[in-house]
C-alpha cells in the first residue's frame, strides 16, 4: 500500500514524500518592487520537509497583482530576490514550484501602478470587496481584454515561467482556480464573450489551454503543474457545467504531459473521482474539508488511491515540520488566523518545530 511518506517521482524529480505545501497568500513581500524578503526565505526553508512546496501566488506582470504586498516575477530584481528563497529551500533539501497567479478582475486600481486597471475576459465586475492599503474597496468593472492583450497576458505567463527557472525554482504551478483570471475565462458568468475566447466550452477553455501550452513550451512540461477548482464559487464564480468544462479541459491538456494536476476540491466528490479517472498523470488533491483545515485523516486519500499527493494549507502554515508531525500523529500547532495576511515574523516564522 502506498502511503504519504513514500517517495514519488514528479517531472523527473525524486520527492521525499507525498505531502505538498499548498500555495497560500501571505502578503509579506515588503521589499522594493514587490520583491520577496529574507523573512520569506526563512519561512519557505522552514517547510522544506514537504515533498513539494508550492509558493504563494506570484503575479506574472504588474497588472496581475490583486492584493497588497504580493510578490512578482517580472523584473530582474524580483528574480534575484527569489533566488535567495530557492537557495534557502534547496539547502534544506526541498523542492519548490512558483505559483503564477494573475488575479484578473479581482483587485483594485489602487493596488496597481498608475494607469493600470484590473482586466478580465468580459467587462463584468465581481461582487464583493478586496482589501487595500486604504481599507476594503468594492471590486471595479474590469477592462475587457482584446485579442492582442490576451496574447500579451499569455506571453507574460511564459516570461514569468522563464524567470522562475532563472530564479532557481524547480518548476511552476499555473493558478487556474479560485476565481482568478484563468478561472474567469472558464466560468460562463465572468466570461460572456462571443468570440473564440468564450461562448461554448471549447471557447471558454481556450485561454487555460493556451497559457499552459505557452508555459510548457517556455520551460518544459516536466516543470509545469496546473491548479483548478471546479465549481468553486470563490470570488463570485458560477459554474453550472463544471463537469463538462473541466473534463474537456483535461482532454485538451492530456498531450502536454504536465508534471501534475492540482485539484482544489469542492463538495462534489463524484466530480473529483471523474477528474481523477480522466487524468493520466500525477494527481495532487487539496481535499474539501470545509469548515476545518485539512487534517491527518486526508492521508488515507493516498492510501486508497484517490490522490497521488495531498496538499495542506493552514496546517502547514502553522507546522513547519508537518510531514514529521503527520507521521507521528501529532501534536499540531493551531494556526493563528489573525496573522495570515501581512505583518512580521509573528504567525509566520515563529511557529515551533518538534524538539524531540
Amino acid at each position: 500500500m502506498t502511503t504519504a511518506f513514500d517517495p514519488i517521482v514528479l517531472g523527473g524529480r525524486h520527492l521525499a514524500n507525498r505531502v505538498v505545501m499548498a500555495p497560500m497568500t501571505r502578503s509579506r513581500a515588503y521589499g522594493p518592487g514587490a520583491e520577496p524578503t529574507e523573512l520569506m526565505a526563512t519561512y519557505y526553508a522552514q517547510r522544506a520537509a514537504a515533498g513539494l512546496i508550492v509558493t504563494e501566488g506570484i503575479q506574472p506582470s504588474p497588472a496581475g497583482q490583486g492584493y497588497p504586498d504580493t510578490p512578482g516575477l517580472h523584473t530582474p530584481g524580483q528574480v534575484r530576490a527569489w533566488r535567495t528563497v530557492t537557495d534557502a529551500v534547496h539547502r534544506e533539501g526541498g523542492v519548490v514550484f512558483a505559483q503564477l497567479m494573475h488575479t484578473g478582475r479581482i483587485g483594485h486600481p489602487s493596488l496597481l501602478p498608475d494607469g493600470l486597471v484590473p482586466v478580465g475576459p468580459s467587462a463584468v465586475a465581481a461582487k464583493g470587496q478586496v482589501y487595500t492599503h486604504q481599507g476594503p474597496m468594492d471590486f471595479v468593472t474590469p477592462k475587457e481584454l482584446g485579442e492582442a492583450e490576451i496574447r500579451q497576458v499569455i506571453a507574460d505567463f511564459a516570461d514569468a515561467a522563464r524567470n522562475a527557472i532563472e530564479a532557481g525554482f524547480d518548476g511552476v504551478e499555473i493558478h487556474g482556480a479560485n476565481g482568478y483570471l484563468i478561472h474567469q475565462f472558464l466560468a460562463p458568468n465572468s466570461n460572456q464573450r462571443t468570440d473564440a475566447w468564450g461562448g461554448d466550452v471549447e471557447g471558454r477553455i481556450r485561454f487555460a489551454v493556451e497559457v499552459t501550452t505557452a508555459v510548457t513550451q517556455a520551460i518544459g512540461s516536466h516543470r509545469v503543474g496546473l491548479r483548478i477548482s471546479p465549481g468553486n464559487p470563490y470570488n463570485d464564480i458560477a459554474e453550472d457545467d463544471a463537469g463538462a468544462t473541466y473534463l474537456a479541459l483535461l482532454a485538451r491538456l492530456s498531450d502536454l504531459d504536465l508534471a501534475y494536476l492540482h485539484l482544489l476540491e469542492g463538495p462534489d466528490g463524484d466530480l473529483t473521482a471523474r477528474l481523477r479517472t480522466a487524468w493520466d498523470g500525477t494527481f495532487v488533491l487539496n481535499p474539501f474539508t470545509h469548515p476545518t483545515p485539512t487534517g491527518p485523516d486526508a492521508l488515507k486519500l493516498i492510501e486508497d488511491g484517490t490522490a497521488d499527493m495531498v496538499a495542506y494549507g493552514a496546517l502547514f502554515l502553522a507546522n513547519p515540520d508537518l510531514p514529521r508531525r503527520l507521521a507521528a500523529g501529532g501534536p499540531f500547532n493551531t494556526p493563528d488566523t489573525t496573522t495570515f495576511y501581512g505583518g512580521d515574523h509573528r504567525g509566520y516564522t515563529d511557529y515551533p518545530a518538534l524538539t524531540a
